[in-house]
């Protein structure tokens, strides 16, 4: 995402549009030139307001400026392409073929470094490929491994497909992470559970894939006697590009599936415990608001959240934009999934806490300089320590993007593990809020 790819394909897409336009005749550079330059202009404005009418960027996290540059060269190559296929060279046809590809590439790397939802080659291939996810098995090995009470090395990461009964949400399929204390006896133990939630642009399998969290849960069971908690990674949105913000609206009853469809489901198929001192839930981005928001609603189904680089807020654009496109403009609808209106009118809450973690400055002093996700968590952790949830603010360097995403996830797991008990795994106090 950050290395040596996107430089080069953008430097052959380059070298393929220049070479494509070659030394042609002066009505080709006057009239289909021009007219390819207009394919673009009105390829890059119809992007550029769908991207504003779909609510996808935002002050706090806008397009970069090349993504409409190369949009605009993806239509100017084909104007190109089709204008000057007549009467031009093999060569020049093969480079105006190949310059179409790469600069859609190009706009497309632009996209994938500006959500981060690929951090490297393998990653997109194994996505794109439907290639197995790491420690994924199957219900029936599942049981037969439980029958034999012996734990595994790693974990198990089974496929479930969790009725819509309650909520009425279409959703794709969803994945259960089992530490492999969990196959230690049978019935299994009543071990916490977290629930993990992506991005706005989404799979149930990101945190899997992108975010590495198998490997990160493996490695925290091994130096925990196999312990560590069952994790549920959940589809919040139903389709990739749905940002329903976890809430119940117009895009669908998304926090009543994850509520009233997973939970049940998890304490009845998977022996987890039902108390909610021992349930938690992790989001990134979109994700992290939906953390919150869950927490706050709901305090007597979890009772610890971890918040990576969320909003203030449900987030579809602007306030008003956010009410109409995920409300239907109901403003009342809105405040009630709002966590710092939420959170005031709760009142004091007990025996819950919560991990923000921000790729910015925290604002704790004068001279720091916060984003607009640092500003949301220190916002938010302000409003909820004074309606008694204890809560810290940690900076860490990064982007936006999934390597960090997985970075505050390994470092918050040690704590969130202790916190909503899980065996072996000792309490330890939040950190202090810290400025980057």
């Amino acid at each position: 995402m950050h290395g040596w790819l996107p430089v080069a394909v953008q430097i052959l897409a380059v070298v393929a549009v220049v070479t494509a336009i070659g030394r042609r005749t002066r009505r080709w550079r006057l009239v289909w030139v021009p007219w390819s330059a207009l394919i673009g202009v009105v390829l890059a404005v119809a992007a550029y307001c769908y991207i504003a009418s779909a609510g996808v960027a935002d002050d706090s996290n806008p397009a970069p400026h090349t993504l409409w540059v190369w949009i605009a060269l993806s239509g100017f190559a084909f104007g190109v392409l089709v204008s000057g296929w007549r009467g031009a060279r093999w060569w020049r046809r093969t480079a105006a073929t190949l310059a179409v590809p790469l600069c859609v590439l190009s706009a497309a790397l632009v996209v994938n470094l500006w959500v981060g939802y690929f951090p490297t080659v393998q990653t997109a291939w194994n996505q794109l490929t439907a290639g197995p996810l790491p420690d994924q098995t199957d219900a029936v090995t599942v049981a037969a491994m439980q029958k034999q009470h012996a734990m595994p090395v790693k974990g198990s990461l089974v496929a479930v497909d969790i009725p819509d009964t309650a909520s009425g949400f279409r959703h794709r399929q969803e994945w259960v992470y089992l530490p492999p204390a969990w196959y230690a006896s049978d019935p299994p133990p009543a071990l916490p559970t977290v629930m993990m939630i992506g991005g706005e642009f989404n799979t149930p399998a990101d945190w899997l894939r992108a975010g590495g969290a198998a490997r990160t849960l493996d490695a925290f069971a091994a130096a925990h006697g196999g312990y560590a908690p069952v994790v549920v990674f959940v589809d919040p949105g139903g389709t990739f590009n749905n940002d329903t913000e976890c809430v119940n609206g117009t895009r669908g009853n998304s926090a009543d599936h994850l509520v009233k469809d997973v939970v049940p489901y998890m304490k009845s198929h998977f022996g987890v415990s039902s108390a909610a001192a021992n349930w938690g839930v992790v989001g990134w981005s979109m994700g992290g608001t939906c953390a919150v928001d869950l927490t706050v609603m709901h305090p007597e189904v979890f009772s610890a959240f971890v918040d990576i680089a969320g909003d203030a807020a449900p987030n579809a654009g602007t306030q008003a934009e956010t009410v109409d496109r995920l409300f239907g403009g109901d403003t009342a609808a809105y405040t009630s999934f709002d966590p710092t209106a939420v959170m005031t009118r709760h009142g004091p809450y007990r025996g819950v806490a919560g991990w923000f973690d921000v790729n910015g400055a925290v604002a704790v002093s004068a001279t720091a300089q916060p984003n607009d996700q640092a500003v949301a968590a220190s916002s938010l952790c302000a409003t909820g320590g004074r309606s008694g949830i204890d809560c810290a603010v940690v900076s860490q360097p990064g982007n936006h993007d999934w390597p960090f995403a997985s970075t505050a996830f390994t470092s918050a797991l040690p704590w969130l593990a202790g916190r909503i008990g899980t065996p072996g795994v000792p309490q330890i106090d939040l950190p202090r809020t810290v400025s980057g």
